[in-house]
This record gives structure tokens, sequence and C-alpha cells, in this order.
């Protein structure tokens, strides 16, 4: 394979990730169960897909506490999330999740005391100038516990990607033992449900398989083919597309304050990216 087809095939996956991420909110939306119910769910049938996709690459699987906390991360991460888009916008929740880089800087200034540089320092201040945006918003409105829910999930997703820098740290391993761990402890949560009606249970089925499987199999994929960088800018169409197919398929908008909120977070996030220095 030529150095040109690798870079083809990586920003295919990169943007088929994308797509697949973008799908959460609106199908969270159109499943009518509560936030736990649908997490656990949607977590079983994401790590029978991750559990294949394991067994087909013959992944190591590691189990250790670097990974275990890694795997609390993530529940927190998906949990908190579907959480939040039953408490406010589609949009809003994922803007505010998508804060994770800013956190991310700053765990790694906590443990391992890497100062952020110029770069780092202007990217925390325009996404933080959004968040502000939001939070004027929600005032009001009701939204502002799901507007926090979103933001404490973009943090505890900035964690589970610095607990992967750790040498025992393993991404795939704590998304599988995660999703397991969330399946079996909010699944039960499924037994104050009454409403099993085929399109809501094929929407679950998408959610679990392709919203969160095949998504973070996409990410995983493209990254063997192209540099973090690049593979986060091209996600950078998951905070734009996600709340354009709710509003256009569920009929909820932003309102003007987190628009402008959603541009400025939007636009922090690549610069940050944008401007990163090549790898080496």
């Amino acid at each position: 394979m030529t150095q040109l087809q690798k870079k083809r095939r990586g920003v295919l996956a990169a943007v088929a990730a994308a797509l697949c991420f973008s799908i959460g909110g609106l199908l969270m939306k159109l499943i009518p169960w509560n936030a736990l119910a649908i997490n656990g769910s949607r977590n079983l049938i994401a790590c029978c897909v991750i559990g294949l996709y394991i067994r087909f690459t013959h992944h190591k699987l590691r189990l250790n506490g670097t990974v275990l906390l890694g795997a609390v991360c993530i529940g927190s991460v998906t949990t908190l999330f579907v959480l939040a888009n039953k408490l406010t916008t589609a949009g809003n929740a994922i803007i505010m999740q998508y804060t994770e880089p800013v956190w991310a800087v700053l765990l790694m200034y906590i443990f391992f005391k890497k100062k952020p540089g110029k770069r780092e320092l202007i990217s925390i201040g325009v996404v933080l100038a959004g968040i502000v945006f939001f939070f004027f918003e929600s005032l009001g409105s009701g939204r502002m516990l799901g507007d926090l829910l979103a933001l404490l999930s973009g943090i505890f997703y900035a964690g589970m990607f610095m607990l992967n820098r750790f040498e025992k740290g393993d991404q795939l391993s704590s998304m599988f033992f995660g999703q397991i761990l969330t399946g079996i402890l909010l699944t039960p949560a499924i037994r104050t449900e009454t409403d099993f009606r085929p399109q809501v249970i094929f929407a679950l089925v998408i959610l679990g398989a392709v919203q969160v499987g095949l998504a973070y199999i996409f990410l995983a994929t493209s990254l063997q083919y192209i540099d973090p960088v690049q593979s986060s800018v091209i996600c950078t169409l998951e905070p734009i597309l996600n709340p354009i197919l709710v509003a256009v398929f569920y009929g909820e908008m932003l309102g003007p304050l987190a628009i402008a909120g959603g541009v400025i977070v939007v636009g922090g996030i690549l610069y940050y990216n944008i401007s990163s220095p090549e790898p080496k």
C-alpha cells in the first residue's frame, strides 16, 4: 500500500467515525427511555461489536489498575453524555463534551507537570469564552444541569485519553471493560420501561452497534494511517453534524447564544489542532 493510499484510508476512516458519532444525539432523543437504561443497553451492544473486533484483530487485552481507571472514565463519559442529552439540547451536549482537549491540557499539567504553551493557552481561553455563551443561553431555560453534565463528560473523556499515555494503559481494553461494566450496572434500569416498539429497539441497536461500536473501530483504524491531529480535525464534523441532524429530524433548535458559543468552541478546538506542531 502506497503512502497516498494509506492517507486516503485514514481520512475515510476518520470521516466514517465522525458520521457514526454524530447520529448519537438524534437516536437518544428518539428513544423514550430513561438515560440509564439507554446507556446500559447501548454499551452492552457496543462491547459485543468491539469484542468481535478485538478477536478479529488479535488485540491483546490488558487488565490492570490503569486500564480499570480508564474503564471507569469511559463509563462515566457515556453515562453523563446520555444524561446531558435528556436534560439539554443535543447541540449543547456534544459541543460541551467536545471541550475535552482543553481538560486534557490541564490534566497533563496537574499529573505530568507539563506546562501549556502559547497555543494551548489561546485554545483554552477561546473554548472557555464559548462555554460562557452556553451558560448564558441556559440561564432560565432549565438546561444548566444538562450543560454541566456534558462538561463533566468532557473532563472524564480527557482523563481516558490521558490514562492511555501511561505505560500500562490501553485504550481499547479500557473501552471494552468500561462498556461491559456500564452495561452490567445500568441495563437493569430497563425494567421500568414499557415502550419496546420495533422502531425503539432498532434505534437502540444502531446506537450501540454503530454510534459507539463502529465509531470507535473506525477511529482506531484512522489512527493507524494518519496522525492524531489530522484525525481530530476531521472528527470536528461531529459537533457540527450532530445538532443539524437533531434539528432536521427532531425539530430541536439551538438558541442564538448557543450557536455563537458553538462556533467559538469549535473554532478554538480547530485552532488547537491545526496549529499543532508536526509529529516527529
